[in-house]
């Protein structure tokens, strides 16, 4: 074993494992954790950005995106935990099923693939973003993160998506309080410049904080603009932007007009 790629493989997993908690509005008890995204070569080959509403990925020759297959749809193996009851993982299911409803995304179980989904209920709720090349955890801790809008959520990450008011032109949609959340959650709210796939700012979108994500005490830290009352942060499930998102960015021709 190559000492110094386990080290770099140990170290890469200790700066992703900057873990921030956000509430849900409607359950404040759920804990929503996703790991911070770095500007980083993982062993040359993959490129995990930071900056994104979409992923951005710049070698095409082993894309960050998942491929499609020879049908045309965009096969991703999973497993799941055997940690999960029946229940659970009837609810992991449908949530992945929603995404083959109205765009070419499709979660299969896992064979012998190198590169799936392995849903595992560790601490909080958390994913990798895009595709790494490899076995990869989606976490969804029990009695909390399995929701069917907060693993669509997850799901979103490891297509590749990032958080929706982290967009570059979300000053003219939201306002952040910067003064309502402690300084080590400041890269939480950073703006980026983000590949937006020529689509409006979605207050629905799955990918979406609540008013009060990472604020002292309950306070609010995202407020729509001009109106205030906007719902944001429920995360029911995909929008119907998020599909859009979701087909423009994977090439899902047959379904471009699909959105209900």
């Amino acid at each position: 074993m190559d000492i110094r790629s386990t080290g770099s493989r140990l170290l890469l997993l200790f700066l992703l494992l900057g873990l921030c908690k956000a509430h849900h509005d409607n359950v404040r008890s759920n804990t929503l954790i996703s790991l911070n995204a770095l500007d980083h070569l993982l062993e040359g080959d993959v490129l995990i950005s930071k900056t994104r509403s979409a992923m951005k990925c710049f070698n095409k020759a082993y894309s960050c995106l998942w491929p499609k297959s020879a049908n045309g749809n965009v096969e991703i193996p999973f497993l799941i935990s055997d940690k999960y009851d029946n229940n659970e993982r009837s609810m992991i299911l449908n949530a992945m099923k929603d995404f083959g409803y109205r765009t070419c995304i499709r979660f299969i179980p896992r064979a012998a693939q190198r590169m799936y989904l392995s849903i595992e209920p560790k601490f909080g709720c958390f994913s990798l973003l895009g595709r790494i090349g490899d076995k990869q955890v989606v976490s969804l801790q029990r009695f909390g993160c399995v929701q069917h809008g907060i693993i669509q959520h997850e799901l979103m990450h490891a297509l590749g998506f990032y958080h929706e008011h982290n967009r570059s032109d979300r000053d003219q949609y939201v306002k952040i309080h910067w003064e309502n959340f402690n300084d080590y959650y400041l890269i939480n709210f950073q703006k980026k410049d983000t590949n937006n796939l020529n689509t409006m700012y979605d207050y629905s979108s799955v990918m979406h904080y609540g008013k009060t994500a990472f604020g002292r005490h309950g306070a609010e830290t995202i407020t729509p603009i001009p109106d205030a009352s906007v719902p944001i942060g429920l995360r029911e499930g995909l929008s119907k932007i998020d599909v859009i998102r979701i087909n423009r960015l994977y090439e899902c021709w047959s379904y471009m007009g699909i959105t209900l």
